[in-house]
């Protein structure tokens, strides 16, 4: 099976997954309930697989759907604020062929790069717990192993992820330094044959008050970008 295969079967299964009650609850209660504004949507109401090519060589790594999101739209940070946000960035330094991701359907690619999260859940108030997030990790640690053979670079999106990624990247197999490195904007780590940039979440919170800006996050990106070897 190639790679590109394999990552197609894994995204199907993460798709089916039931192994967390709350999370299950959550995201099918919001698919039935939906936002005034989504009324006329069947929303997707299942966990979101990655989005991207099989042979990235970037990865990006948030936290998880938003419920009116993802969890709507089938497709990690689309049809959100911070998924404007990402995708306007991607698009301003070269890696996605549009600036917008409104539904799985639109046409968009991203070039060199995947977008993941450590949970795929949609979860209440944006907050996984401990134990889901522990739960989710096969899933994460799976993707990783699927993409080493070309990753070079990871991107990831505010502390949780981070605090997730690190075990992951370790249990696929590259070698995470001791003390684990603190989350930090700007942070750079270099594991073995991949660096590991962390950059503050592209939530409306951050987004709204000036904590990340347009050019912060794109700064972040190009760095990653040209420590994977992207155009």
């Amino acid at each position: 099976m190639d790679n590109t295969s394999a990552l197609a079967r894994l995204d199907r299964r993460v798709a089916g997954c039931r192994a967390c009650p709350r999370l299950v609850e959550w995201r099918e209660e919001v698919a039935r309930t939906k936002r005034a504004a989504f009324a006329d949507w069947t929303y997707w109401g299942r966990p979101v697989p990655g989005f991207g090519p099989a042979d990235a060589r970037l990865v990006i790594i948030g936290l998880a759907p938003a419920a009116h999101g993802g969890n709507r739209t089938g497709r990690m940070f689309t049809g959100d604020r911070s998924g404007d946000v990402l995708y306007q960035a991607l698009y301003d330094v070269g890696l996605a062929s549009q600036p917008t991701s409104v539904s799985a359907d639109d046409g968009l690619e991203l070039y060199g790069v995947r977008v993941t999260a450590p949970v795929h859940c949609a979860p209440p108030a944006n907050k996984p717990t401990p134990g889901e997030r522990d739960t989710c990790r096969p899933w994460l640690v799976q993707e990783l192993t699927l993409l080493r053979p070309t990753l070079k670079a990871a991107v990831v999106l505010g502390a949780f992820g981070w605090q997730a990624a690190l075990p992951a990247f370790a249990a696929a197999g590259w070698t995470v330094p001791r003390p684990r490195p603190a989350f930090g904007h700007g942070a750079r780590v270099a594991l073995d044959g991949l660096d590991l940039f962390g950059c503050f979440h592209v939530s409306q919170r951050n987004t709204f008050t000036g904590r990340l800006t347009a050019e912060m996050l794109r700064e972040v990106l190009r760095t990653a970008a040209d420590a994977a070897g992207l155009p």
